[in-house]
């Protein structure tokens, strides 16, 4: 037995009792005649004390030998500590050790296994399995365990079934570039790894599984940024019989298992807005609604003067900041420097000061008198106090600017508590959208998602109007799971396809053998999947999903521990009938 005990259980009720430890050499404090010795595991940290009074001297030489991140086992007597740490729990005791055992010596490592390291993210990266030690990330992973712990239990509490669907399949088109493996048994051909098992979800359907769950590894060979990983994880969910309330009320009461088992937090309302809604109000599908500072159209109350930057654009749109008539002109100007960054795009911004005597300060006041300035401020909801901020250009364009200056100056002012919680559902998507490169309409989530049920005639005339039966759950400005209700008969589906600008041959090729399997009794079915690296940081007050997985990648897709992708041998290349051509 290499433990009776573990590093974060002995406290002053085991004072006397003689006991086993295993673990890693975190701190060597050696004063010569006396050496503690900070002993960890993943349950907390036990101090140990070499006195050369009491310890034979063989045993005090091999303790002052010990190095950091050494694994070791001792056994000895609990006793109390003369100087006690109230910050540990086990701060009351330590271990007089009589047996000391060297399981393994270690190297020093690269950065300190300590809370705050002196470790960059790329070296954290390539020793992830040091990083793992400390306890940011291992706490991370805990509190990953614990979050698909209560989703298993709350799936499993209401007849959802896990099953597993399979990894290697056959490429569809899904939004992104799949990845693709070889068959060496198939030459010429190829799997493809799953975006997600949507498919096979909807299979599980027709096969009368009723509601289905499973968390599953999902994967898409896409451009990647901070929070975006080329293997990720979902709840992927499923049920059949069922309307667009029931997924709704079903995933509604998930989420809220989770924040009440979680993070103790009750939610009394899941706020519903339509998609044309989120888009006018906040500029983009995924708002947060923790606070304020929603847009104001200011078209009617600006277009009727001789200021052309606003005559001449589609939209003019504003938001209040709260409190921000006390920023100087310098930060002002910083401001406009800051939206015409190229991540943003604008051209400029024109603000207006409202002073608390009601009056009004506008970077154009050679073009708008108080009384028009006071509309802006009608219209924006701004208060003596506040500054207006507006912005004007193309509607698709000027949204998500004045969107992204929203986010910016809301966590400038602290208004993005991690510790609060406002979920929303975004509904009645678009169907389709237009592809200007393409110059035909592409499924805005995928093909199998049905429109609403009384627009499809719509489609003949007028496709880019249709809206889906489709949904979004929102989590603090994160969309952390999405969904619709599926077409479940050959028809309608084929009239996607159609609209799609698959050939009756193409749509046959790839997606026959669910049509084939729709013509033998499909249900009314839907479903909906949850980012889970996604959801997990947020509950965790991060947004960052890297520091939530066990070993990610970097923003280049490689795995710098293991230097994955990396190349394979001529003879494998032989094996699967592949040759390479590589573009200098």
């Amino acid at each position: 037995m290499y433990r009776s005990h573990n590093c974060g259980a002995l406290n002053a009720s085991h004072i006397n009792k003689e006991v086993t430890l295993s673990g890693w050499v975190q701190k060597i404090r050696d004063k010569g005649f006396i050496v503690w010795v900070d002993l960890r595991d993943r349950y907390g940290i036990t101090q140990l004390v070499f006195d050369e009074e009491r310890s034979p001297k063989s045993m005090m030489e091999q303790a002052q030998k010990l190095g950091r991140e050494f694994v070791i086992q001792v056994k000895g007597t609990v006793i109390e500590r003369a100087s006690k740490n109230p910050n540990l729990p086990t701060g009351d005791i330590e271990i007089l050790v009589s047996e000391l055992s060297i399981l393994n010596e270690a190297l020093l490592p690269p950065f300190t296994i300590e809370d705050k390291t002196d470790g960059g993210e790329e070296l954290r990266m390539k020793y992830r399995y040091l990083d793992i030690r400390r306890n940011p990330v291992k706490n991370n992973l805990i509190f990953r365990h614990k979050v698909t712990q209560a989703v298993r239990t709350y799936l499993s509490g209401e007849d959802f079934i896990e099953v597993e669907t399979p990894y290697l399949i056959k490429s569809t088109p899904e939004g992104a570039r799949d990845f693709v493996v070889p068959s060496r048994m198939n030459a010429g051909q190829f799997y493809a790894l799953p975006q997600s098992p949507q498919t096979f979800k909807q299979l599980l359907m027709v096969g009368g599984m009723d509601k289905y769950f499973q968390i599953v590894k999902c994967f898409r060979d896409e451009d990647l940024r901070a929070d975006r990983q080329p293997e990720f994880t979902q709840i992927d969910c499923e049920m059949a019989f069922i309307d667009q309330e029931d997924i709704l009320n079903t995933f509604e009461g998930l989420t809220r298992h989770l924040l009440k088992e979680i993070n103790g937090v009750s939610v009394a309302e899941f706020p519903r807005l339509t998609y044309d809604e989120a888009m006018r109000l906040y500029g983009n599908d995924k708002p947060d609604i923790r606070f304020g500072m929603t847009f104001g159209e200011l078209n009617a109350v600006t277009q009727h003067k001789d200021f052309n930057v606003f005559n001449a654009a589609e939209l003019v749109v504003g938001i209040a900041i709260p409190g921000g008539n006390s920023l100087t002109r310098k930060e002002i100007d910083k401001l406009i420097d800051w939206v015409k960054r190229p991540q943003i795009g604008a051209l400029g911004m024109v603000y207006c000061r409202c002073n608390d005597d009601g009056s009004f300060k506008s970077s154009v006041d050679k073009f708008y008198d108080q009384d028009d300035l006071g509309q802006w401020a009608e219209v924006t909801g701004a208060k003596p106090g506040d500054l207006i901020c507006v912005l004007s250009g193309e509607t698709d364009k000027v949204r998500p600017q004045l969107s992204a200056l929203r986010m910016e100056m809301a966590e400038r002012l602290g208004l993005r508590k991690p510790n609060e919680f406002a979920p929303l559902w975004v509904v009645d998507f678009p169907l389709l959208e237009w592809d200007e490169d393409t110059e035909r309409y592409h499924a805005m989530h995928h093909p199998f998602t049905a429109p609403k049920a009384d627009q499809i005639e719509l489609l003949k005339t007028n496709p880019g109007a249709v809206k889906a039966n489709a949904y979004d759950l929102v989590l603090n400005g994160n969309e952390i799971g999405g969904g619709s209700i599926r077409i479940h008969d050959k028809a309608t589906q084929s009239l996607m396809f159609d609209y799609l600008g698959f050939t009756p041959e193409e749509a046959k090729a790839q997606f026959g053998f669910l049509m084939d399997a729709f013509q033998y009794g499909a249900p009314p079915h839907g479903g909906l999947a949850f980012g889970l690296d996604r959801l997990v940081a947020i509950l965790g007050g991060q947004e960052t999903i890297r520091d939530f997985i066990a070993f990610p990648k970097n923003n280049n897709g490689r795995d710098v521990m293991i230097d994955a992708p990396a190349p394979i041998d001529n003879e494998q290349l032989s094996e699967l009938s592949l040759k390479l051509n590589l573009k200098a």
